[in-house]
């Protein structure tokens, strides 16, 4: 069975991303072609509010639509991506999330990412035409050891933190608003609600066995 994909390039602002993206794909599509971009520099602008930015990423999405799908993984940049024609690799999960409705713990360590993904789980909310409470959990004292290049420790912090939250207020649904929160996912396997992190639903639609 082939799947109905010819090419994907990744827009990423972490070099860290880029192995764990190439096990995910090679795990799901292995003759999927694959290529990625690091920019680290986007987040610190967008961060700073730089006007010029959204003309950056839009060149870099030109570049490489013709050849394929263009996805971007960085939250707080995302819509800035979408609006020059790439996806968001954070949509799809937000839209399982609205679908599931209840009140939904939004998780993120990055301060810029918090309202973005609360304005896109609202979007798909809208869609959806259901209704939610969103409860936001501020992960950014972790952020550091990300940065640090500490990601086991920061997964492990970030899945704590999960747990404590929903023992002591109890959700339907926890969404890990950031890719670098991804692998905290499996930790929380025994939860008993769905943990939903963007690079594993993002992919499973974009790679999709072909009928």
């Amino acid at each position: 069975m082939g799947y109905d994909m010819t090419r994907l390039t990744l827009l990423h602002t972490a070099d860290a991303h880029v192995d764990y993206f190439a096990t995910l794909v090679r795990q799901m599509a292995p003759d999927a072609e694959l290529h990625q971009e690091v920019h680290p520099a986007w987040l610190a602008r967008a961060q700073q509010g730089d006007g010029a930015l959204h003309a950056d990423i839009a060149q870099a999405v030109a570049a490489h639509r013709q050849a394929g799908q263009v996805m971007c993984t960085c939250s707080t940049i995302g819509p800035m991506a979408e609006a020059a024609g790439a996806l968001r690799v954070d949509r799809p999960m937000m839209a399982q999330a609205a679908a599931i409705g209840g009140t939904i713990l939004l998780v993120y360590a990055l301060a810029s990412t918090r309202q973005v993904s609360a304005e896109l789980l609202q979007d798909e909310l809208q869609k959806s035409g259901r209704a939610a409470v969103l409860r936001p959990l501020d992960l950014t004292a972790f952020w550091p050891l990300f940065e640090a290049g500490e990601i086991t420790a920061f997964r492990a912090c970030v899945a704590s933190a999960v747990r404590v939250a929903h023992t002591d207020s109890p959700v339907s649904a926890v969404v890990l608003a950031q890719v670098s929160m991804a692998e905290a996912a499996p930790m929380l396997a025994d939860l008993g609600v769905p943990v939903l992190a963007a690079p594993q639903v993002a992919l499973r639609g974009l790679l999709a066995p072909a009928p």
